[in-house]
């Protein structure tokens, strides 16, 4: 009875601290079936992977408003079950403290600049696959050992700067973002640098109704070559579908994937959400590289589901 006693006095003690941690198991897989046309060549139909992924997260609250919590996020594709580079955890590896501060982050994730501008506005298929934006610019963007403060909320406000160390093999990078969200509007600056390749970007966004519109623009530098991107997007809401448009025109010096000095690309698209996490798509979009070599498009159907 002394024995039992003393197990259920100490279980009693740890049922608390494990009550405090959690670990989830997440993922999304997307892929749809694809009518592609590259340049000259002919037209294929395919089957594509839209940046399915596979990932881990995990919290523990420390107690005092400290929290750690770590993230991994594998890619693959789906099409064929292959990871989609050398890397296992090739999408996000870190670990991280927060607390009334902000937040620490060492580890590997993508540049914030990213999501603070392009992918903030990129809102049919969250910027992946055929359809994502081509003409965006990651001059200077850095994704590995990094160390990152992100800071606490406050009225709206959210920001974090990351520095790349390079370990001695690379130039060292930095990357930058703050954005603003309070009710409709959502503003978003970001800021990224490595050697002689640098970008900035801003981007706003408003939902009215049934209605969200939305934007950026960036300015790229590489070298002595600098190049300009705009990108506008619309939805439009009815019961569970969406309607999507957006459009992209970039200039500048430096001619980019060899599209040329001015490629524009355009994207219509559909969604119909049959439930938060599982929606079928549809969607044309079309790159007019200037360069007829490189010209894009693709007509396809998918379908997303997110667990």
């Amino acid at each position: 009875m002394k024995k039992l006693a003393i197990a259920a006095a100490v279980a009693a003690l740890a049922a608390p601290a494990f009550a405090q941690s959690s670990v989830t198991l997440w993922g999304r897989v997307n892929t749809s079936v694809e009518s592609q046309k590259e340049g000259t060549g002919d037209r294929k139909v395919v089957v594509q992977d839209n940046r399915s992924r596979l990932g881990l997260k995990g919290v523990e609250d420390l107690g005092g408003g400290l929290k750690a919590s770590f993230e991994l996020e594998h890619g693959f594709d789906a099409d064929t079950g292959k990871q989609t580079n050398t890397a296992f955890w090739n999408r996000q590896a870190s670990i991280q403290l927060a607390g009334d501060f902000g937040a620490v982050r060492l580890g590997r994730w993508t540049p914030g600049s990213y999501f603070a501008t392009a992918d903030y506005v990129s809102l049919h298929n969250h910027d992946t696959g055929t359809s994502s934006d081509a003409l965006y610019s990651g001059a200077g963007f850095t994704e590995t050992n990094k160390i990152g403060y992100f800071l606490p909320t406050i009225a709206g406000v959210t920001g974090e700067v990351a520095i790349h160390l390079g370990e001695g093999q690379e130039k060292r990078g930095l990357d930058a973002a703050l954005n603003y969200d309070l009710g409709a509007l959502h503003l978003g600056a970001g800021y990224s640098k490595q050697d002689n390749a640098n970008q900035w970007a801003l981007r706003g966004l408003y939902e009215l109704g049934a209605f969200t519109f939305g934007g950026y623009y960036q300015q790229e530098s590489v070298g002595g070559s600098k190049r300009k991107v705009v990108r506008l997007s619309g939805m439009y809401t009815l019961d569970a579908s969406e309607f999507h448009i957006n459009y992209g025109v970039s200039s500048g010096t430096n001619d980019f994937a060899s599209y040329g000095s001015k490629p524009t690309q355009l994207t219509l698209g559909y969604n119909y959400n049959l439930s938060k996490r599982t929606k079928l798509y549809a969607f044309l979009t079309e790159i007019n590289a200037k360069k007829n070599a490189h010209d894009f498009s693709s007509l396809a159907v998918g379908v997303r589901h997110n667990f």
